[in-house]
């Protein structure tokens, strides 16, 4: 069956089989990779550029594996040597020269929000796929995010997830919130009032100030980096007194619900929204969320360029 989208921007325009159909060939992808990878789907001959001009580590590296692993060629672009930089050319010009040179796909984190969309515009053949736009959007962290939990959960129906720390930067968190509603979750938001959106009601879910209140209400705890590098001001008063209200240690933990479970998006402040006694405990998904990345980024990235899965 044809994949219906051309592009991925953010998870607003998906319906919950778009989403079920990443995770099963998620899911089919790891088994072929768990019995020896002989069997792996091939986009032999197609080209990847990562398009990074924001810095970034996980998400860089993890579509670069993904391709790999589907025998793609990967080019990754780098912002500061580039005639864009160094001589002046604008992006238009930039995108169109990697589009004559063959490349199938840009994957594009960008400080800009809606930069995946212009770049849509401006490309006639490649696809586009949003790895972080500005604070709007993170779709490929949604669904990996989704996927680990689904691996845990079996089903996320009814299923209650907490995100807790700077929503109001955070691309994550929005992307989150519309995947895992869409898988019939019920979401609920913590932190500190200043770093949560005054429209958070339109997001559809609820926000509950007392953290300790919140993490014995949640299946799901996860949890977000206070994004200093977007705030004009000091958004907290010290990294201290965050984590005594809003960080995860060992003493929050022991009252959530036996099945509860702890994510983050990376990278992890240990000791500010979280103690390294939660980020490597026994209740930790973290690890299981990365080494998911290159699995859903591998699914999308075949769905996206072979379509018949």
């Amino acid at each position: 069956m044809e994949w219906r989208h051309r592009h991925l921007f953010d998870l607003d325009d998906w319906t919950r089989e778009d989403i079920e159909r990443v995770l099963a060939l998620t899911s089919e992808i790891e088994g072929i990779l768990n019995d020896g990878g002989k069997a792996l789907p091939s986009l032999k001959g197609k080209t990847l550029v990562n398009f990074f001009l924001e810095s970034s580590t996980r998400t860089r590296v993890s579509f670069e594996i993904a391709a790999k692993l589907l025998g793609m060629g990967v080019i990754n672009w780098a912002a500061a040597s580039s005639s864009m930089a160094v001589k002046g050319e604008s992006l238009k010009d930039t995108l169109w020269t990697l589009e004559s040179m063959g490349v199938d796909v840009v994957v594009v984190r960008s400080s800009w929000v809606g930069a995946p969309q212009y770049m849509a515009r401006k490309l006639r053949r490649a696809r586009v796929i949003n790895a972080g736009d500005g604070t709007h959007a993170h779709p490929t962290q949604a669904l990996l995010d989704i996927y680990t939990a689904w691996k845990r959960f079996g089903s996320l129906e009814g299923k209650r997830v907490l995100i807790a720390g700077d929503i109001l930067q955070s691309r994550v968190a929005r992307s989150d919130i519309i995947g895992f509603k869409k898988m019939g979750s019920e979401v609920i938001i913590s932190g500190p009032g200043n770093m949560v959106p005054l429209n958070y009601k339109a997001l559809g879910v609820r926000y509950e100030p007392d953290f300790a209140k919140a993490v014995r209400e949640s299946d799901i705890i996860y949890l977000l980096r206070v994004q200093k590098e977007r705030w004009q001001v000091n958004a907290i008063p010290s990294d201290y007194e965050y984590h005594l209200s809003f960080g995860c240690s060992e003493e929050t933990l022991r009252e959530a619900r036996g099945c509860a479970v702890v994510m983050h998006p990376g990278p992890i402040n240990r000791g500010v929204e979280i103690a390294s006694e939660v980020a490597d405990g026994d209740k930790s998904l973290i690890l299981e969320q990365v080494r998911n990345g290159v699995l859903v980024r591998a699914a999308l990235l075949y769905l996206y360029l072979g379509g018949d899965a």
